[in-house]
């Protein structure tokens, strides 16, 4: 697997590959992760999830340019790639410099390899406005892939358009898990979390804005921001313009810390994801999974959570009452989801492995192990 970046780093592909990774090794599928580190503190090669030598899966970090951007050239990943022995390649992710050059590296190579693209959004005006060709700019090199893969069906869609393909772009949604707890907490029904990277375009600011209007129906609401990010001073200085700073509390979990998770989760009456773009967001399949309500703004991949009923959705143009009134009704009469009309990480990666067969028996190659 070829990613920008992988755990320890946050972010629903990060996540989307430790899940995906450690349960292929499971399977007995030799797995090696190529990514990048661009500040060079993250071990240059290290065994993922087993204490012996045998299991789990390798993680190859390389170094990427510029350190302080989000271009993340990598000569050294793309070598590797062209240099190694893998059967297939499979690239995780569209938007950096790191999937064009794996994909040139993997052809050059004559090795079949699979795209997931795993959009995702930006606080940059310019770079949401650049998407359209970017993608186009790379359709050549989609074409050419063995398998394409969406996590959405406003992914598939968006690419099926793309490369004027219908069908081209197979569906595999993410899972959502979380480690059981051997103390659960009980649900606060006055607790609303708003979980990801502290960025404008992830919409904490949405939630933080609402809370003035939810106090107004539920006087002991409180809203917990979990995330890091350029934008918490931002966050904070609103909350206190609002006069909602003691009802506002921002904290950070490490993405390797599933129990603190899955107890933050657990503990909550209520999680939003108010973001202006999602393919398919992580942190709401695990909210589901945890069977907490969620609400959601009616954008890109998250529409359709609303959709399939298993989230509310607010209209991203939603004033801030409005955006209350949906969290107030969520939290006293939630819509939920029955737990078995949800994906797993398993179902997830049995789907992936089909994908895998079915691209290694075109290439004559042997077919992946622990499949059907």
């Amino acid at each position: 697997m070829v990613a920008t970046r992988c755990r320890p780093e946050i972010g629903g592909i990060e996540a989307h590959v430790g899940e995906v990774a450690g349960r292929l090794a499971s399977r007995g599928v030799e797995v090696e992760v190529l990514t990048t580190d661009r500040g060079g503190r993250l071990p240059r090669v290290e065994r993922v999830g087993a204490a012996g030598s045998d299991g789990g899966y390798v993680v190859r970090r390389f170094r990427a340019w510029p350190r302080h951007r989000d271009w993340y050239l990598s000569p050294g990943l793309a070598w590797a790639v062209l240099r190694g022995r893998h059967d297939l390649v499979h690239v995780q992710g569209v938007h950096t410099l790191v999937p064009p050059l794996a994909m040139l590296a993997a052809r050059a190579r004559r090795a079949p390899y699979v795209l997931t693209f795993h959009t995702g959004g930006s606080s940059s005006a310019l770079r949401e406005r650049s998407r359209g060709l970017q993608f186009r700019l790379l359709a050549p090199l989609l074409r050419r892939a063995a398998a394409l893969v969406g996590v959405s069906l406003f992914e598939t869609r968006r690419f099926d358009e793309v490369l004027a393909e219908p069908g081209r772009v197979r569906l595999v949604r993410n899972g959502g898990s979380l480690p059981p707890l051997r103390i659960a907490p009980v649900p606060d029904p006055d607790l609303v979390l708003s979980i990801g990277r502290l960025e404008r375009y992830k919409g904490h600011h949405r939630a933080v804005a609402a809370l003035p209007h939810l106090l107004e129906q539920r006087p002991g609401a409180r809203l917990e921001i979990l995330g890091a990010g350029p934008y918490e001073a931002e966050l904070r200085s609103l909350a206190d313009e609002l006069g909602v700073a003691d009802r506002v509390a921002i904290r950070f979990v490490p993405p390797e810390d599933r129990e603190a998770m899955a107890a933050a989760l657990a503990g909550a009456g209520l999680v939003v994801l108010l973001s202006d773009y999602e393919a398919h967001p992580v942190a709401v399949m695990e909210a589901l999974a945890a069977g907490r309500p969620v609400v959601v703004s009616r954008t890109s991949g998250l529409t359709e959570l609303a959709e399939v009923g298993w989230a509310v959705g607010v209209e991203p143009d939603a004033d801030a009452a409005t955006t209350a009134a949906a969290m107030a009704a969520q939290l006293a009469n939630p819509v939920l989801p029955p737990p078995s009309s949800l994906p797993t990480w398993e179902d997830c990666v049995d789907e992936l492995v089909d994908v895998y067969d079915a691209v290694l028996a075109g290439e004559g190659r042997p077919v992946v192990a622990g499949a059907g």
